[in-house]
């Protein structure tokens, strides 16, 4: 068991918070945040520290950090401080749900893996990724450091997800392709083949009918 200091004020970090507290061995005794945005002293009444004083007030002899930072500026904004964290001497831990299907497989620091995802065998997570819940990672994946998979992503079988990628939901890789890195993959878009480095791949939205809600027969 570590005691942790969860990185944010916001709405991952408040669950974040609510999943080491409810499904993990770990017990969250504080919060923090960058000087420029402290606000408040207390956050679901635990401390909130300036980030900039947290060496002083959690020594990392003592204390493990969680950095559930979203995916802005294509997760370098959560590479960032993770790095930062690591530069202090801070251990990050992983939360990964007691209701996942997971089989031991290499999963790094600062990873935050949600119920219902599946983790086939022979898979390897990089550091410092979040995979939302109900995704599919085939067996033979390997998922690079700084990742942000959102929900019901499948992601078939010897796939490689560069560094930095993000892959919204209901999107999905063939198998045996190559993602590279700083990809974005929108929403429901289908990868059939390798992929440049910092591509943009975005499904096209349903168009809206020209007929109204209350002119539609037998509805």
């Amino acid at each position: 068991m570590a005691k942790v200091v969860v990185f944010g004020t916001g709405q991952i970090a408040e669950i974040a918070h609510f999943y080491l507290e409810q499904d993990s061995e770990h017990d969250v005794i504080a919060f923090t945040i960058d000087q420029a945005y402290y606000v408040n002293s207390e956050f679901h009444g635990l401390p909130v520290a300036p980030y900039e004083s947290l060496e002083e007030l959690y020594p990392p002899s003592e204390y493990k950090l969680f950095i559930p930072i979203s995916y802005k500026k294509v997760n370098k904004l959560r590479e960032e401080k993770f790095v930062d964290a690591k530069r202090k001497g801070y251990e990050c831990v992983s939360y990964i749900s007691s209701k996942a299907t997971y089989y031991n497989t290499s999963v790094g620091e600062n990873c935050f893996i949600f119920e219902n995802n599946v983790i086939q065998p022979f898979t390897k997570i990089g550091d410092n990724c979040i995979l939302w819940s109900g995704n599919h990672i085939g067996h033979h994946t390997v998922i690079k450091d700084h990742c942000f998979i959102a929900s019901h992503v499948v992601i078939s079988g010897s796939v490689e997800i560069g560094e930095f990628s993000f892959l919204g939901v209901n999107a999905a890789v063939r198998d045996n392709v190559k993602v590279g890195k700083e990809n974005v993959i929108g929403a429901g878009s289908l990868i059939l083949e390798d992929t440049d480095d910092r591509a943009v791949f975005s499904s096209k939205g349903t168009e809206k009918a020209r007929v109204p809600s209350n002119r539609l027969r037998g509805i």
